[in-house]
């Protein structure tokens, strides 16, 4: 399928997924980097975290006011099947933040560094979207089906 026969909500679907990520490629570089063979714990990864999420969403909401801006009519329909395919791809993606939880706080249990609970959460996040995004991106593709 080709950029100019998906509806518009699948084309916000593909810019949050691919910001997701780029901006998580991103930061893992920048930390990666910083480690330079050394403990992953003891990395300044704060502000590339804080970074990476927010140019991630900035990033987002500038291709999807352009998309919009370039079909007006489109971004602001919304119909039934739309409504069910987001409703479908959130709830797939929620998963991923309970999974997230689960594992931040086995780790804050267990007394793991920051770095560690923070990725974990990080990672969760990144998981929701990307994978939330690929529910609705099959939806879109193959439809909706009833549990």
């Amino acid at each position: 399928m080709r950029v100019g026969e998906m509806s518009f909500h699948e084309k916000r679907t593909w810019i949050a997924a691919l910001s997701a990520l780029v901006g998580y490629a991103a930061y893992a570089v920048v930390v990666l980097g910083r480690a330079g063979g050394g403990p992953l714990s003891g990395v300044a990864y704060e502000w590339p975290l804080v970074w990476s999420t927010v140019l991630s969403v900035v990033v987002t909401v500038a291709l999807v006011v352009v998309v919009s801006a370039l079909a007006p009519k489109e971004a602001g329909e919304e119909d039934e099947r739309d409504r069910d395919i987001n409703r479908f791809g959130e709830h797939v993606g929620q998963a991923f933040v309970v999974l997230g939880a689960v594992a931040a706080l086995a780790l804050a249990l267990l007394d793991a560094d920051g770095f560690w609970i923070a990725n974990a959460v990080y990672l969760a996040f990144v998981l929701s979207a990307v994978v939330g995004a690929a529910a609705k991106i099959v939806a879109y593709r193959r439809g909706v089906h009833g549990w």
